[in-house]
């Protein structure tokens, strides 16, 4: 695939979930796609939970928009860098946020097949975020990895 079709496509997908638009996002996923957070230790692959996922990371951050400042390929991969922007709502994570919107650098690397985005590794800095946001980097932790955390202790 050429680079700029890989880069229009990463950039619809940037502006349809900037609109938390899930069924245009969906649309451009490939049926395997598998979405990694590793900043939320998450994995989803296939449509069904790429969905939810997304909608679930939509209701957190209702207002999550994400700018893509720059991007270099390899022919095959094409990484991103830029700035995403959100206010995180509710206490999904075990803490209650100030609501306060908060911004962030991220990294995005995306693969590709049949013409759609095969696979998305999504990179930011967790403390970053919640920092911002007022909230325990340590106690969200616990929250999304509190085994790992306790076994590595």
């Amino acid at each position: 695939m050429d680079t700029h079709r890989m880069f229009e496509l990463a950039q619809a997908l940037a502006v349809a979930k900037s609109r938390q638009d899930l069924p245009a996002a969906l649309r451009l996923l490939h049926p395997d796609m598998m979405l990694e957070s590793p900043a939320f230790g998450t994995t989803a692959r296939g449509s069904a939970a790429n969905e939810r996922a997304l909608a679930r990371f939509f209701a957190s951050f209702p207002d999550y928009q994400v700018e893509l400042a720059g991007h270099a390929d390899n022919g095959e991969t094409l990484v991103c860098w830029g700035a995403a922007r959100m206010t995180m709502t509710g206490n999904r994570f075990g803490v209650t946020p100030n609501g306060m919107r908060a911004e962030v650098p991220v990294f995005i690397a995306f693969t590709f097949a049949d013409d759609l985005i095969a696979s998305e590794r999504f990179f930011f800095d967790l403390s970053v975020l919640y920092t911002q946001s007022g909230v325990s980097t340590d106690a969200v932790r616990r929250t999304l990895f509190g085994e790992l955390d306790r076994a590595l202790r």
